[in-house]
């Protein structure tokens, strides 16, 4: 009784900050894994994407939301139920006449857990619809919603961005959610920016190529095979994508002004690059997809993540978090399955 009585109170028990302690900083000379490891990335995900919410108390789209779009497909603690619990609070409190902190967040926060209930329930929360009904403001005229602009590029950079994740928050929405009156009247609003304007660099060409693969009506199939190639053409010799290359980023850093388009290869612009052409249509067994599986299982580094060097400085590498992210979403959509 007593067994039974402790595995119960264990089993309830919250998960503390030991449950999911913080990695060190992002660096570019940390050494490379002995083995390739699910775990290790498992681990390393819970540390930045719990850790974050906690600390921070926000949403951000290089860390804590594509934590929830990799992290529930792992093994290991469920941290990022709590995540999810923080980001349905969240909505909770908008409801209850609270304001989220910004268009952005609600855009991000839409996306986050329109992708898990896709990937977890197939039935789309009532939280869900709350930020994804709130996205589409009336007074909102075309789509362009006031993105935060930290020039920390290619995701908190411009509003661009923000229009190609609110696609794919709708598109991802389950329970046909976009046949609902508010989400047409949304995703004509989109479509009609995205005839305005086209996407100032490869980068939001994949972004843009990956939510035509959910939403229908916003590529051509011409267009999309021409960006479907552009992507391809930048693949490097050793199998990885180079973040750098896929647009025309300047640096912060004094002694950097710019980044260098033919920077090595990096866990960001391999696993996002990826994983977008296996949405859009390319097989596992397709060369430029085994030779990044091959590139993405030979770099990830000790503690579990893949790096990438932040466009901006060389303060934090956070883009580090998301490239993670990514590299698991490609591994797993090419077929490498978790073992451990």
């Amino acid at each position: 009784m007593r067994l039974a009585l402790l595995a119960i109170l264990l089993v309830a028990a919250p998960l503390s900050a030991a449950d999911f302690p913080k990695p060190a900083p992002a660096k570019a000379d940390e050494p490379l894994a002995k083995q390739f490891s699910y775990a290790k990335a498992g681990e390393y995900l819970d540390g930045v994407g719990v850790n974050w919410t906690r600390d921070r108390d926000c949403i951000t789209c290089h860390t804590n939301m594509p934590y929830l779009t990799a992290r529930p497909l792992l093994k290991g603690a469920a941290g990022w139920k709590e995540v999810r619990k923080y980001l349905e609070d969240d909505v909770k409190s908008w409801s209850n006449g609270g304001k989220p902190q910004g268009t952005a967040y609600v855009v991000a926060t839409a996306f986050a857990l329109s992708f898990n209930d896709a990937q977890q329930t197939g039935t789309l929360h009532p939280a869900t619809r709350t930020a994804l009904d709130r996205m589409f403001d009336p007074s909102r005229r075309a789509s362009e919603w006031q993105w935060l602009k930290c020039e920390w590029p290619p995701l908190e950079h411009d509003d661009y961005y923000g229009a190609t994740l609110a696609a794919l928050a709708i598109g991802y929405a389950p329970s046909d959610y976009a046949k609902t009156a508010k989400a047409k009247a949304g995703i004509a609003k989109l479509k009609a920016y995205f005839k305005k304007v086209p996407p100032p660099d490869l980068h939001h060409t994949a972004m843009l190529l990956w939510a035509s693969t959910k939403l229908d009506g916003l590529m051509t199939a011409a267009e999309r095979n021409r960006a479907v190639a552009s992507l391809k053409a930048k693949q490097r010799k050793d199998g990885g994508w180079a973040l750098p290359s896929l647009g025309d980023y300047e640096r912060r850093d004094e002694d950097t002004p710019t980044n260098d388009p033919k920077a090595n290869s990096d866990g960001y612009g391999t696993g996002f690059i990826t994983y977008v052409l296996l949405q859009a249509g390319a097989k596992p067994t397709d060369a430029e997809i085994v030779n990044a599986v091959k590139w993405l299982k030979a770099n990830q580094r000790a503690s579990g993540r893949w790096f990438t060097r932040s466009l901006n400085t060389d303060k934090a590498h956070y883009i580090s978090n998301a490239g993670t992210a990514f590299a698991v979403l490609a591994l797993l959509a090419a077929g490498e399955k978790v073992n451990e």
